[in-house]
């Protein structure tokens, strides 16, 4: 896939204005998973965030989407809405050029909302503005326009209306997904340079590094290096997410992915390094990832 085909973007909203389902909506129309494997909230993978309908961890996804006779790649970093995950959100942020804004309809912009608008423009993020859940009663979306366009400076030709429950309007919003946000920029043929923005520990495979490539491209079986905590291991295993980690033999430039690396400490990929390759790596330069993602803060 062309690096110019790739759109990366992450879902931004207020909690309960309805990010998860317009996310499963995506899903279905882009055949990214199957209707019997289908179910609500699919991206919320934790007991606790089915249970209380709210997302906590971000997820990744990659979905295959042909428009006008070209196929595109649009990588979907889910985000939290809750004001308590910020942490998460600029996790996701920092390794996307987009942003789909989603206000509900029957409750208008609200303070995460704003919150989370300003952390996307701090990272330079395009934003496609969106009135979700129209299919209800008291739906008002000429009020939430507005409001939308006063707070925001929004044209009406910019802001699209949608149903997550229904699915109405989120073909419109996968065609602007493609024809507003940029493509990722970076160099097939630079050093090796990717972003860690999250990771889990498997008691078999280790240490899996969730990384957005900026620059070159990571074979299967490479020695790697984490320029931030000076630590070698070697990809063991690469691939995407559809949803579920699924193989692949190369990671290249625009994309996002996993790296299996086999490290038994999380602390040697922490969350902002950057992995490159192990021979070279005195050339490289560490990306600006780590710095653009908020640090933790503690209640």
């Amino acid at each position: 896939m062309n690096q110019e085909n790739i759109r990366n973007f992450c879902i931004i909203a207020h909690i309960d204005h309805g990010k998860s389902t317009l996310a499963d909506r995506l899903l279905e129309i882009t055949h990214t998973v199957e209707m019997r494997n289908m179910k609500a909230q699919l991206l919320d993978q934790m007991d606790l965030e089915r249970e209380r309908g709210i997302t906590i961890k971000l997820q990744p996804v990659r979905m295959d989407y042909t428009l006008n006779a070209t196929n595109y790649i649009l990588n979907l970093i889910d985000t939290p809405g809750h004001v308590d995950f910020t942490y998460e959100v600029s996790r996701s942020l920092a390794c996307c050029e987009g942003a789909i804004l989603v206000v509900d309809s029957t409750q208008g912009i609200e303070a995460q909302t704003l919150a989370n608008v300003n952390l996307a423009l701090e990272h330079n993020l395009t934003i496609i503005p969106v009135v979700n859940k129209i299919d209800l009663p008291n739906s008002d979306r000429k009020k939430t326009a507005e409001e939308i366009k006063a707070a925001f400076g929004f044209t009406d030709e910019e802001i699209l209306y949608a149903s997550g429950k229904t699915g109405e309007g989120v073909e419109d919003i996968l065609k602007a997904v493609v024809q507003r946000l940029p493509e990722p920029k970076g160099g097939s043929t630079k050093p090796l340079r990717a972003l860690i923005f999250d990771s889990i520990y498997d008691i078999h495979k280790g240490v899996v590094a969730y990384v957005r490539v900026f620059d070159g491209q990571l074979l299967p079986r490479e020695k790697i290096f984490a320029i931030q905590s000076k630590t070698e291991a070697e990809s063991l295993d690469i691939g995407y997410f559809k949803p579920q980690m699924e193989k692949h033999f190369e990671l290249k430039t625009g994309e996002v992915g996993y790296i299996v690396t086999g490290l038994r400490d999380v602390s040697k990929a922490r969350v902002g390094d950057t992995i490159t390759l192990f021979e070279g790596r005195q050339a490289v330069l560490p990306l600006e990832g780590y710095k653009q993602i908020k640090p933790m803060v503690s209640y």
